[in-house]
């Protein structure tokens, strides 16, 4: 039985970004704030009676810096407080947050826990900002629990109204504070006068284990966007830089590209070499059907993999996660067309 002075704890991860920005009176100079006084510039965190605890990168890191070496940080550092907290709640820079959530949701393999990202298009100390609610909201769903189990047990990202999985979600705007969807899987919760959980789209583990925290990450790998008039030269010298294990394919559509020779011969001269290449649609919505239309199956024809409906940061982070525990070219291909964590709409979870 819980301990009836049982107190909720959860552990605040600021890594840096517009959210933890304040005016500087004196130069006008927007600059992060010491989030160990977070109470003092958010004061409705007490009205929750949760036991907020911080923990601040030094230095704050632009997300447009963002790097493997620091999400194996934040792996060490969720892993580190595991069994002390009842969720964390990532405060992170908005143009990287998907590929960070998606890095997370592979290398902290069994989680039971939630793990929320969030963040804000104005600084925290703006009169309008967004920060306040994206932050009180994320703390809510990281706290919340049902039967005495967390409710989400997942890596998510919670802006404006919605919890998406952290892996399915995409940044489509940069102006406005509705910043992310998540368009091939449906929300997981919605904020409004209360917090509307669907329960039925929320990653539920078949058999729990403990948690398995993956660091090694391979970076050899690259996205190719296609566009009409793409050169021979620019696929030819993307697909041979030195020590290439890995391409994420943006093509049109449902998964087509052009069927000009040179483009097919100079793909299956990198396949045969070893490289890994997967096919995702350039579209926000949707995903590849690889053999619906002539052009998608020549690809399919020559050894490239589908992506299905993952997205972009999805897709590449899962490569240099395969890539980074050693596996072959032909295990990585096999995995890629694996759901491990809920990334891709396919019925099976490798990690189940």
């Amino acid at each position: 039985m819980q301990n009836e002075f049982y107190q909720t704890s959860i552990l605040l991860i600021y890594t840096g970004g517009t959210i933890g920005m304040i005016e500087n009176p004196e130069t006008g100079i927007l600059e992060p704030f010491n989030f160990q006084h977070i109470q003092t510039h958010v004061p409705e965190l007490k009205r929750f009676g949760f036991n907020i605890s911080t923990i601040q990168f030094n230095p704050t890191i632009d997300s447009s810096d963002m790097e493997p070496e620091i999400w194996a940080k934040l792996v060490k550092t969720i892993v580190d407080n595991y069994n002390d907290y009842d969720g964390f709640v990532i405060l992170h820079g908005t143009d990287t947050m998907a590929y960070t959530a998606s890095a997370l949701s592979f290398m902290l393999e069994n989680l039971s826990k939630p793990v929320i990202l969030t963040g804000s298009q104005l600084p925290i100390g703006r009169l309008r900002t967004d920060g306040k609610e994206n932050l009180i909201t994320s703390i809510e769903i990281a706290a919340a629990k049902e039967n005495g189990k967390p409710i989400i047990s997942e890596v998510c990202i919670f802006f404006q109204n919605h919890l998406m999985r952290g892996n399915r979600t995409a940044k489509i705007n940069a102006e406005h504070f509705n910043a992310f969807r998540s368009n091939n899987y449906p929300p997981l919760a919605r904020s409004g006068v209360h917090i509307k959980y669907e329960k039925n789209v929320i990653y539920q583990a078949i058999s729990p284990k403990p948690l398995k925290a993956h660091y090694k990450l391979d970076s050899n790998v690259v996205i190719l966007k296609l566009f009409p008039g793409i050169s021979k030269e620019t696929v030819d010298a993307i697909l041979n830089i030195p020590g290439l294990k890995g391409v994420v394919l943006e093509t049109y559509g449902t998964g087509n590209a052009t069927t000009r020779e040179w483009f097919l011969e100079s793909l299956k001269a990198a396949i045969d070499r070893g490289i890994v290449i997967v096919n995702v649609t350039q579209c926000q919505s949707g995903g590849v059907e690889m053999q619906r239309y002539g052009t998608g199956n020549t690809l399919y024809e020559i050894g490239v993999v589908s992506g299905y409906d993952s997205t972009v940061s999805a897709a590449i982070t899962k490569l240099m996660f395969l890539f980074g525990h050693d596996l072959t070219p032909s295990e990585v291909r096999e995995y890629m067309q694996c759901s491990l964590i809920g990334e891709v709409t396919i019925n099976n979870n490798y990690y189940d």
